[in-house]
């Protein structure tokens, strides 16, 4: 499996990256939903892990950018904010899952239960 991350914390992003070790070898990176829509189309993943509060471009944002040019893409928001306008907003973006960043070990199954 490869994966997207795209986080503005270098520090989540290591550890997601070192989680998800065993089922994702591939991992790309970036810091700002600005920069996923071109990381995407570069590294193909088969799924995005998302970030909502980034500076230039919000992850809900960049979720609408990335599915409306692939409209297969499975993006996940990782997020600290537990709000159900944001996962409604996400929904709506094209994500196909929410979780909190205090419940990362949550994302194993997720993707596991998404086949991706």
């Amino acid at each position: 499996m490869k994966i997207l991350i795209v986080d503005n914390d270098r520090g989540i992003r290591r550890l997601m990256t070192s989680m998800l070790a065993p089922l994702a070898p591939e991992v790309a990176e970036c810091g700002d939903g600005a920069d996923a829509l071109a990381a995407f189309e570069a590294h193909r993943p088969d799924v995005v892990l998302m970030d909502i509060g980034m500076r230039r471009l919000d992850g809900i944002a960049a979720t609408a950018v990335i599915v409306a040019a692939h409209p297969a893409a499975r993006v996940v928001i990782v997020t600290n904010y537990d709000d159900p306008d944001l996962r409604q907003a996400a929904s709506q973006a094209g994500a196909c899952g929410y979780v909190l960043k205090e419940d990362l070990i949550e994302l194993v199954p997720l993707l596991e239960r998404l086949g991706c």
